[in-house]
């Protein structure tokens, strides 16, 4: 196992892969990420999806029974993605069982094109959560303003929630609030809280490289300064709420019944400028009590020249808060940065999801 990774995890971060695929699983290549990488669970999206169904033959034998059998484009994508997850859900369950149900998640994304619609995204959660069966599924859903009472409503049900597409702290704030009214409406609904699990991801790369692209249109010294520095300040400003939020009494009472807190996720790790360091995001970002989610490249970075020198996070509020108030000063609008990047992403994963439906229609006519 790497030294590097075992280090994250010994200072209280959970490792999750961002990626899954039907090679990755029948070579058994999940399996030994769990042993030699310290891989705690498995996060995925439409662009992971439709990335895995573009390349090899792996799922060319249930879409030919899928095409046989006539079905929908639609009731198709949802048979393939449910039967992946359901399987990685199976190989990572010793986790979920070691961990005592904490970690060993696997998260499946509700249809992308219901982010704007929060009656359909609680009805779309809850046909995943009984298709794909399993206890350590997690549902993902949105952060954005429609997204919200669906958040509350689906924890009420008692099911496991992961939140995604989260940039600003307002809308963090809004989101740790969501899980606390879901957790109070699962206790008055007779769930058991201590089976429910639910992560926000907060995405970080995408945030340097909105923000770098403003600094260097500005072009002064101070802007220069200020390149990639944002993304980091961010996500330990998030943290802090994060200590705020779950030491306060409301969230006593609820842990007094079992519950555990959502644990803040770094999604969007993988660097995307070269110039950076491929692992900062990892590095920069350790704290107890969090998850990063990694694609390969990022954590086999990390495997191979991370050094992890324990929290990284709490001792650098007031640096984080500086950053943030410095970035304002050199004409950086992060509302409208955070804005941007929700709805771009909300478009990106739109987009991710037509390609896989349009591949899959293709595929379907082609194999049946």
């Amino acid at each position: 196992m790497s030294t590097a990774l075992k280090d994250l995890a010994e200072a209280g971060q959970s490792i999750w892969l961002d990626d899954i695929s039907r090679d990755r699983l029948r070579t058994g290549n999940l399996a030994e990420l769990m042993s030699t990488h310290h891989v705690t669970g498995v996060t995925s999206n439409p662009t992971i999806f439709d990335k895995a169904l573009a390349e090899g033959d792996a799922y060319d034998e249930q879409v030919h029974a899928l095409g046989v059998r006539g079905v929908s484009v639609g009731e198709a994508v949802r048979m393939l993605t449910a039967y992946d997850i359901r399987w990685a859900a199976d190989t990572l369950r010793p986790v979920y069982d070691a961990t005592d149900r904490v970690d060993g998640r696997v998260s499946l994304e509700v249809d992308p094109r219901l982010a704007r619609e929060t009656e359909r995204t609680i009805a779309e959660a809850r046909s995943l959560w009984w298709l794909v069966d399993r206890p350590n599924l997690m549902i993902k859903i949105p952060a954005t303003v429609e997204g919200l009472p669906a958040i509350t409503q689906v924890l009420g049900h008692g099911i496991s929630v992961n939140v995604t597409l989260i940039f600003s702290l307002e809308r963090y704030r809004e989101v740790m609030e969501a899980f606390l009214e879901g957790m109070e409406l699962a206790r008055a609904n007779g769930h058991d809280l201590s089976r429910i699990q639910s992560v926000a991801s907060f995405f970080v790369s995408r945030v340097d490289s909105e923000v770098d692209k403003r600094l260097k249109a500005i072009g002064t010294d101070e802007a220069e300064r200020l390149l990639g520095r944002a993304a980091i300040a961010n996500a330990r400003l998030a943290y802090q709420d994060y200590e705020q939020v779950f030491s306060a009494d409301r969230w006593k009472v609820l842990a007094a019944e079992g519950a555990t807190p959502q644990r803040p996720l770094w999604a969007s790790t993988g660097v995307k400028d070269p110039s950076y360091s491929d692992t900062r995001y990892v590095t920069d970002l350790v704290a107890p009590g969090t998850v990063n989610t990694m694609p390969q490249a990022t954590l086999d970075a990390t495997a191979d020249h991370g050094e992890i020198t324990g929290d990284t996070v709490r001792a650098h509020y007031a640096e984080a808060q500086a950053d943030m108030d410095a970035l304002r000063e050199a004409g950086v609008d992060m509302a409208d940065v955070v804005l941007h990047l929700e709805n771009e992403g909300v478009v990106k994963f739109v987009d991710s999801w037509e390609s896989l439906l349009g591949r899959l229609t293709m595929k379907l006519d082609e194999l049946a």
